[in-house]
């Protein structure tokens, strides 16, 4: 079923606000098997919105608009919603009696026309504000409203809308996503495209993300667990052509998976890190219980930071220059030394605009690694860092994946 969305606001219209709706509403509508096949943003201007409604109305099989709901003059959507789709607006005397409990005393005459919705349709309460949400089919056409304020249009749609458009289309979606590093949206499709091609019941999609891939594999079935059963040997069969390049199924992030990998060997692990300024640090730390495994960190810009700290030799500085697999590797055995940890993980590079050598020119880092079972300098191609900002990203995705790789077996 083809969608549209349809964002009413004269403050997305003017970007004074960031439309976070329509980007969460799309992703949750392509993950539940739907085609978002337009999005619309329009001022509050009745002539242009009911423009925008009828252009809508014929090209689409649902139509999910966002905002204009609220007690004021410029709310208008369900009135011109309702105009357009023949489907006049009638007080719900049930919602009306909700608002009247949720807003008690300080409740003014227009808020009442919340409570106006059209004719016949099914009611989307609102357990998060005061302006209930409807969904009804006109004209071949599903119509569902929802608030704007995203702390209410989140909830909504996932709570209310995507049950009320599961009835539509039969079954239930579940999908698996494999988290792939080193390897590109384009490599992965053309590695995986015979297997995609031979699927019947399943279907696959690539997607780039920053630094990384995500592979999403999605199946239809009449339960969510029975879905999923479908997708699992196909998710097996691309770990299989991936190799290693896979990271995880169904994990958040890189530093997830690192930090429960460390966790579960109960490893602890400390930074070094020059180029990134902490980035890695940053990252590990943004995991819920990252505790547990990390306690140490160092931003070693000066060289004399790297000497008096972490106790990288003045003759490596002088004989192979800061930006170097000697001083890399030195800096992650200092690291762990100075933190007891059984992981150092360590950076050190030109960043760029300005700087770098005929040797290592700008874009060059040097990762070092140092465990209880070894230790390793890893230089990644710095084709793919063309500023500074993907330089640091990209180091800190490296490191981490070293760490996967090398030290947890991954």
């Amino acid at each position: 079923m083809n969608c549209e969305i349809l964002a009413v606001g004269t403050e997305l219209l003017m970007g004074e606000i960031v439309n976070t709706d329509a980007q969460m509403i799309a992703q949750g509508l392509n993950e539940h098997g739907f085609n978002v096949y337009w999005q619309t943003v329009v001022g509050d201007n009745p002539d242009r919105l009911r423009a925008a409604l009828e252009t809508a109305k014929s090209r689409a099989d649902i139509l999910i608009t966002t905002g204009g709901l609220g007690p004021t003059a410029d709310d208008l959507t369900k009135e011109t919603v309702a105009e357009v789709f023949g489907r006049p607006l009638k007080m719900d005397e049930v919602q009306l009696a909700r608002l009247k409990e949720r807003m008690g005393p300080k409740m003014t005459p227009n808020n009442e026309k919340q409570a106006m919705l059209p004719e016949n349709c099914t009611v989307l309460v609102n357990d998060w504000g005061t302006a209930p949400g409807c969904a009804f089919e006109a004209d071949g056409c599903h119509v569902i409203m929802l608030p704007g304020p995203p702390r209410e249009c989140t909830p909504m749609f996932q709570l209310r809308a995507l049950p009320y458009l599961e009835q539509l289309c039969g079954g239930v979606i579940g999908s698996r996503y494999v988290k792939i590093f080193g390897q590109g949206e384009s490599s992965v499709e053309y590695l995986t495209r015979p297997l995609a091609d031979s699927l019947e019941n399943v279907t696959m999609a690539p997607y780039a993300k920053e630094g990384e891939c995500e592979l999403r594999i999605t199946a239809r079935a009449e339960t969510k667990e029975a879905a999923l059963a479908l997708c699992d040997p196909v998710v097996e069969q691309v770990k299989a052509i991936l190799g290693d390049k896979v990271y995880g199924v169904d994990v958040s992030s890189l530093e997830e998976v690192v930090v429960r990998g460390l966790e579960a060997r109960g490893m602890t692990i400390a930074c070094a890190e020059s180029c990134t300024g902490g980035l890695i640090a940053k990252r590990i730390t943004d995991v819920s219980g990252a505790s547990g495994v990390f306690g140490y960190g160092c931003v070693t810009y000066w060289n004399e930071a790297k000497m008096g700290l972490l106790g990288v030799s003045p003759q490596t500085i002088e004989q192979h220059t800061e930006v170097s697999a000697q001083c890399a590797l030195e800096m992650a055995r200092g690291v762990r030394r100075l933190a007891g940890a059984s992981v150092g993980i360590s950076t050190t590079g030109y960043a760029g605009p300005t700087g770098g050598t005929e040797e290592n020119p700008v874009g060059t880092v040097y990762i070092g690694l140092s465990w209880e079972g070894g230790e390793t300098v890893f230089r990644p191609d710095r084709r793919y860092m063309r500023t500074r900002e993907q330089v640091r990203r990209h180091a800190a995705s490296h490191a981490l994946d070293l760490v996967r790789r090398e030290v947890l077996n991954l």
